[in-house]
Parts: structure tokens; C-alpha cells; sequence
């Protein structure tokens, strides 16, 4: 059973945060941060705040300006807010968006991206005896999510990754852009020589996830010793996680990513790096 947190009432001095989007009623981020916020007895909020695209950049400068410690940003906000931010981080620089913005007390917007961080920190969490950055990587995908967990592939030292996507040239365009040798593209759907001696597969794409088309992929010729792993986390056991594991593959669902890529945004907001845990994911998936 998930544990009763009693929430407190805001002081005139509390931390706010909140979460940035057109719509924003589906994101999980308020119950998220309000967990933390009441596990460790914070006086502050987080809170959803829907700001259609022709508002956004007035909204985030009052945002600012109200005294609001920084917030995260959404779909449709996540490219846009790079030409908002006065300072941007290395990796949001190279993944092309932001997530996490905070307000420096000298007035600047700060940008940043978490997502690749909360990928790999997943991983490391939930298969920790998994060498996932040892061998090649084949991901699906060329949206904006793959772009961060390829940038955080690199950066963990992936030696080599396989790059595929329905449409061919969104995946050369990125691996274009990146501008690395490492990344190479290879045909959708999978062949067998694709996922040679891979150690780590990654579905960034949406097929699998609730109300879309399942994801029609043959893990044959895949090493058992394989990590799976899909970003999608409605429902945490997607088609491929479930082939993965029957087959003997050591598998990751998606939630955990979530979770992992809100600690850097509370840890400067509120400051404390909070923990993930069991009950903090059994809170999240049975949200109303």
C-alpha cells in the first residue's frame, strides 16, 4: 500500500515551481514534485501551468519575475525555450531543448535538459549489473527524446550505436546533425546483423505505448545479455519489454526515466536531491 504524506499549507516565503505546457492536465509532474515536496517537508509547491504557445514567452518571464524558483517544460515548449534561456547548458545545447529552466537569483533564465540524465540514471538504478554502454546500441527512433539519449550514449562512452527509423532520412538528418562517427545508420525494420553483438536496445518512439500501433520488431539474433529498454511507460510492460523478457533479456520499462529526470530541477529548486524509490513509483503510476 502506498503511504498516506500529509501536504502542508504554503507559508509567504515558500519555493514554487511548476510544469509548462499546452495541454498540461495529463503530466505527472505535480504528483511527482508533491511527493517530494511532502517527503521531505518542504515549504513549497509545484503546480501545472497550461501557457499556449502565443503566451509563452511573456509567461515564463513573469514566471520570473512572480519569484518562481524555475520550472520544467513540455510539449509543445521544449524547443522554443532555448531563444528564452540567457545561459544554456552543454548538453541542451547539443540536444536542441529544454526541460528545466531556473531562475538564478541575479535575474538570468537558466536552460537545461534532464532527459538524457533521467535515461541513463534509470538504467543504472534498475539494471545495475548491466554493462549497457559496453557494446553496440540500437535505437528506434529520430523524435526529440532519441536526440537526448543519443547525446547521453555518447557521453557514457557507447563505442558504437545503431540508429533506425521509419523514415530513413529523419535518422540521417540526425546522425547528420550530431556529428559523430559512432552513429550509424541502419534499416527499419531491424535485420539480424543490426542487432549483432548489441548490448543494449532502446525504443524511443511512441508505437507501443497506450493508443498506438503495437512496435513490430524480431529480437532474433539479439545476445541474451542484452539490456531492453523502452521509454514508453504507458503501460510499463510494452510488447517489446514483454518479447525481451521472454526470451531471457534483462529488461527496464520506462517510468523510472520520468522520475530520475525531475531530481536535477527539485535539487536547484528546493535543494535536496530526492531519492526514487518504490513507493515514489507506486505513487506515480496509480495517480488519478
Amino acid at each position: 500500500m502506498t503511504a498516506h504524506i500529509s501536504y502542508r499549507t504554503l507559508s509567504g516565503t515558500s519555493r514554487l515551481a511548476g510544469v509548462m505546457g499546452w495541454p498540461v492536465s495529463h503530466s505527472k509532474s505535480p504528483r511527482l514534485h508533491g511527493y517530494w515536496l511532502a517527503k521531505y517537508g518542504i515549504d513549497g509547491s509545484y503546480m501545472p501551468l497550461p501557457v499556449a504557445p502565443e503566451n509563452f514567452a511573456d509567461a515564463l518571464k513573469s514566471l520570473k519575475n512572480l519569484g518562481f524558483s524555475g520550472v520544467n517544460v513540455t510539449i509543445p515548449h521544449k524547443e522554443v525555450t532555448l531563444a528564452q534561456c540567457d545561459q544554456l547548458s552543454d548538453r541542451a545545447k547539443r540536444i536542441g531543448a529544454v526541460n528545466t529552466v531556473t531562475f538564478s537569483e541575479d535575474g538570468l533564465i537558466l536552460g537545461d535538459n534532464t532527459d538524457g540524465f533521467g535515461f541513463i540514471e534509470n538504467l543504472r538504478q534498475n539494471a545495475p549489473d548491466s554493462a549497457f554502454a559496453s557494446g553496440p546500441a540500437v535505437v528506434l527512433g529520430a523524435g526529440g527524446a532519441c536526440r537526448a539519449i543519443l547525446v547521453a550514449l555518447l557521453d557514457e562512452g557507447c563505442p558504437e550505436i545503431r540508429l533506425t527509423n521509419r523514415t530513413r532520412k529523419r535518422a540521417e538528418d540526425l546522425a547528420r546533425e550530431l556529428d559523430d562517427p559512432r552513429i550509424k545508420v541502419v534499416d527499419w525494420p531491424l535485420s539480424a546483423d543490426a542487432l549483432d553483438q548489441a548490448s543494449l536496445v532502446v525504443n524511443t518512439t511512441s508505437l507501443g505505448m497506450v493508443g498506438q500501433p503495437e512496435l513490430a520488431i524480431d529480437l532474433d539474433g539479439l545476445p541474451k545479455t542484452a539490456l531492453v529498454t523502452d521509454i514508453v511507460y504507458a503501460p510499463l510492460m510494452t510488447g517489446l519489454l514483454c518479447q525481451a523478457r521472454d526470451r531471457g533479456n534483462p529488461v527496464v520499462d520506462g517510468l523510472g526515466m520520468l522520475l530520475h529526470q525531475a531530481r536535477p530541477g527539485f535539487e536547484r529548486w528546493f535543494g535536496i536531491d530526492p531519492e526514487v524509490t518504490a513507493e515514489l513509483r507506486e505513487f506515480v503510476i496509480y495517480s488519478k
